[in-house]
């Protein structure tokens, strides 16, 4: 019989003990893709249920609402969770067949939260010290006053600047507000048109920022360091965002924030509608509404349950009604 040398033994029987329990010890890694707006409560969130889940690693990737949605409808990425700022982009851009005929990317969601759209500002921005809530529309119509706001066709907030404006000419009685402020810097045109008590604006495929009035990024989130730099005066954020990174803002009426629910029919009398013509398939009118957020697990979620787990965490975490995050339902 061949004995082997104690050295030899000891290892070979540290390699046993350990081959059977590799596979134990790796990390789950849960992928959430929210909104950009939901990154700061979600460090929180990520962090809470990380401590009571040590196998999980929760992997937080950010988005305008519109990508979010797209990663799983269009890059075929394989989530467990999406969180949007607009709760219908769910049922609208995801309750159809994945091309794989395996059912819907999703067939439910689960609204959790709300916000309203403010005007952001800093210290340094043009007329900090002139802009009240009487006049903001007044000031960022003015000539060098630099707006900032996020791209319609990628984030909820960038449509929803577009409805505030809209909203905000019935409550001024002024027709110009819209088309001084964004309108008309925007390329290729901006359609308006009204039919009744409705006002459609038809975005063309590609939207791009003309001059230096109006300054465009992908999300609303991104607007916050062209505020810090000077880059822009003034930008449409959410209430949340402006005072978890301790900015200036102007608070607008509830008839045009996108805030109450006291004002929905006031909010739908605007409709965006989506150039791009990807979204013809799925329906590319936005109709105001008041700001809800809302989660899903699709379909393909790698990780369902666990997927499930964390969004009920994250819901009842929102429920506390935290400072500086999107409000409770």
């Amino acid at each position: 019989m061949r004995v082997l040398p104690l050295s030899l033994f000891i290892v070979a029987v540290v390699l046993i003990s350990t081959a059977g329990c590799t596979g134990g010890s790796e990390q789950v890694v849960l992928k959430v893709v929210p909104a950009g707006s939901l990154l700061i409560p979600l460090e929180s969130v990520e962090a809470g249920f990380e401590a009571a889940h040590s196998g999980v690693d929760v992997q937080i990737e950010g988005h305008g609402s519109i990508q979010c949605v797209r990663q799983v409808t269009d890059l075929h990425r394989e989530v467990d969770l999406v969180a949007v700022a607009d709760e219908s982009l769910i049922p609208d851009m995801m309750y159809r067949p994945m091309e794989e005929g395996q059912g819907n990317y999703t067939d439910s969601y689960t609204s959790f939260a709300t916000n309203r759209m403010v005007v952001a500002y800093t210290d340094a921005s043009r007329y900090a010290d002139e802009i009240t809530a009487e006049n903001w529309y007044e000031v960022l119509a003015r000539p060098d006053t630099v707006v900032g706001i996020s791209n319609p066709m990628l984030d909820a907030a960038g449509y929803r600047s577009l409805m505030v404006t809209t909203l905000a000419e019935d409550y001024y009685q002024d027709e110009t507000i819209f088309s001084h402020i964004l309108g008309d810097h925007l390329r290729p045109n901006v359609t308006v048109t009204r039919e009744g008590t409705t006002t459609t604006i038809v975005l063309p495929e590609v939207l791009k920022q003309e001059g230096g009035k109006v300054r465009i990024r992908d999300g609303s989130i991104y607007l916050l360091s062209l505020l810090d730099a000077g880059g822009v005066d003034y930008a449409f954020e959410y209430l949340s965002v402006a005072r978890a990174h301790g900015l200036r803002y102007v608070s607008l009426p509830p008839e045009i924030d996108l805030s109450s629910a006291d004002h929905a029919d006031n909010y739908r009398r605007v409709v965006v509608n989506l150039g791009f013509r990807r979204f013809a398939s799925i329906g590319s009118e936005r109709v105001g509404s008041p700001i809800v957020y809302a989660a899903t697990v699709p379909a393909n979620a790698p990780h369902p349950e666990l997927a499930r787990e964390f969004m009920d965490y994250m819901v009842g975490e929102f429920g506390k009604g935290y400072d500086d995050w999107p409000d409770p339902l």
